[in-house]
């Protein structure tokens, strides 16, 4: 690293502020992260909790040991001189160790979801991780509170789904929180209701098929849009479609690039 993680930390909360849309294709282990800080206009790195553990095995949802974890997002800061955010789920139990740990480990800023938790739960949780970000002397942590409104909102009715998002998503800057992440495959009028209730550049989305493109969500006001396990997935999409390819009499693909 070339910069401590308070450096590093205000270095990503400007690039949140900033009206460019900051956009983070999420990486799970060293050589994902070499990649992607070496295309020219990466500013920021982010991991992917999912990513990172089926990389090592585990399942989504916190099945993986939290040590783990941490010690992948440490490899992964101590490869780049970029600002890391590192996907910590919902806190494995410990919202503000968890952070402790990751700041530790060099992270620069963090995801931590609700999983739709009691809202009082869910605040505490943001509470605690502000605050032990706080502790360590990372006053501009950028914590990205998500909740998982959109997520799980099953066959709820939209109105009341973007309202329960934007009533979480109030409570967590509250707390605190510097941006809110609402993922899902919400359109140009939700974005926008969003945007109105938390102020611009104060909302992150994942940049799944359907939603706007990401010229508008700038002009919108969105401060990040990240890629979740769908860039693993795009990288095993082409690893498969190689053995597809091998298994017809082909090879390598004409462009393939050389690893550096």
């Amino acid at each position: 690293m070339t910069a401590d993680p308070s450096e590093l930390a205000t270095r990503l909360l400007r690039l949140h502020t900033d009206p460019e849309l900051l956009t983070v294709v999420n990486v799970w282990d060293v050589i994902t992260a070499k990649v992607v800080a070496d295309v020219p206009g990466t500013k920021a790195l982010a991991t992917a909790s999912h990513s990172i553990a089926a990389s090592r095995g585990y399942p989504d949802g916190e099945q993986i040991p939290v040590e783990e974890m941490i010690a992948e997002v440490g490899r992964i800061t101590a490869a780049t001189a970029l600002p890391v955010t590192a996907d910590l789920e919902a806190g494995y139990g410990d919202p503000g160790d968890t952070v402790r740990r990751a700041i530790a480990a060099g992270a620069a800023g963090a995801n931590l979801e609700d999983q739709l938790k009691p809202l009082p739960e869910a605040v505490k949780a943001v509470q605690a991780a502000i605050g032990a970000a706080q502790a360590e002397g990372v006053h501009d942590f950028v914590l990205n509170a998500r909740t998982d409104a959109f997520v799980k909102a099953g066959g709820r009715d939209p109105a009341e789904v973007l309202a329960d998002a934007i009533e979480r998503g109030r409570a967590f800057l509250d707390a605190g929180a510097p941006v809110v992440f609402v993922p899902g495959r919400l359109d140009e009028d939700q974005v926008g209701a969003l945007v109105e209730a938390f102020g611009p550049q104060r909302l992150t989305l994942i940049g799944i098929p359907g939603i706007p493109p990401l010229a508008r969500l700038q002009e919108l006001g969105v401060a990040r849009v990240s890629y979740g396990p769908l860039s693993q997935q795009v990288a095993l999409t082409a690893l498969a479609e190689l053995v597809e390819s091998v298994h017809r009499g082909g090879g390598v693909p004409e462009g393939t690039r050389p690893l550096n």
